[in-house]
């Protein structure tokens, strides 16, 4: 810990060094890997704005990673801020280019870094991490489940740049909101942020390769069955808020072959929703969640 006389310094939390860049690369840069450059930075506005400008720029080599000690900027969906005291969380961007697999199959991207995301955190950290589709991390502190983390992606150049946030070491007094949580509080059997970033992207580089195997098709890699069987908005009555300011109520039965949630309504019809915000109204032990 800080000395108690030591001058305040938002970067000199003893609790949470910096990452090792050198070590980052020497660990997830081979000749045979998904990686080709990794990047650490002390501060950036949004790790996915500069990845996508960089894209759109050319020039950019698939399997980039942008890290950041602390974003100011950071984007989640609908626009949302993402902020976090420094070097407290993970706040990294990757850029992937899909190439052969058709472009209506890449909206899977992000839901397999969900999925990924959750796989690596459950064996670096033990902290069983569910999905909310669709693009947040769940975790449980004190029964209750919290967002711990989100997933961005957006189309740039000729790919997809996919960002991630991962809220880590963060103290019941830093979080952001009631409903926000962490992997400390949830328990995490390790905090090491490095540690945890080399087991999300080998996750991540599994679960991309498997689907670029399959052309994208989500059912034959394993993925749709994977992100099923971690989806905590599954058998849930759920409100999607969709896109114009219309909402929908109904169960969510299903995640289908295009990454969309399936509810259904109270008129029996079953009803894809492919983009909205989607509010937890029942769990399996009643309540708002």
């Amino acid at each position: 810990m800080t000395p108690p006389d030591a001058p305040h310094n938002r970067w000199s939390d003893l609790d949470r060094p910096p990452l090792n860049v050198t070590a980052l690369r020497r660990g997830l840069l081979r000749p045979d890997a998904l990686w080709s450059e990794l990047e650490v930075v002390e501060t950036t506005g949004s790790t996915n704005s500069d990845l996508a400008e960089r894209a759109r720029s050319g020039g950019l080599a698939e399997g980039t990673v942008l890290v950041a000690e602390e974003q100011t900027a950071g984007r989640g969906r609908l626009e949302r801020s993402w902020t976090a005291p420094p070097r407290s969380g993970l706040f990294f961007s990757v850029y992937l280019e899909p190439g052969d697999v058709p472009v209506e199959r890449w909206g899977w991207v992000p839901l397999l870094a969900g999925v990924a995301a959750a796989t690596g955190l459950a064996k670096s950290a033990g902290v069983d991490t569910a999905l909310k589709w669709p693009n947040d991390l769940l975790v449980t502190v004190e029964g209750e489940e919290r967002k711990a983390g989100g997933i961005l992606g957006e189309f740039a150049g000729a790919g997809i740049v996919v960002g991630l946030g991962i809220n880590v070491s963060l103290r019941a007094d830093e979080l952001p909101a009631p409903t926000a949580g962490s992997l400390a509080l949830a328990g995490a059997v390790s905090t090491d942020r490095e540690t945890l970033l080399r087991a999300v992207l080998r996750s991540l580089e599994h679960w991309y390769g498997e689907w670029k195997a399959a052309d994208g098709d989500a059912s034959a890699s394993g993925l749709q069955a994977a992100y099923t069987a971690g989806c905590a908005t599954l058998d849930r009555t759920v409100r999607a808020e969709l896109p114009g300011g219309n909402s929908l109520v109904g169960q969510a039965v299903a995640i289908d072959g295009d990454g969309r949630l399936v509810l259904s309504t109270e008129g029996g019809l079953q009803q894809p929703v492919s983009a909205g915000d989607i509010v937890h109204l029942r769990g399996a032990a009643g309540g708002l969640t």
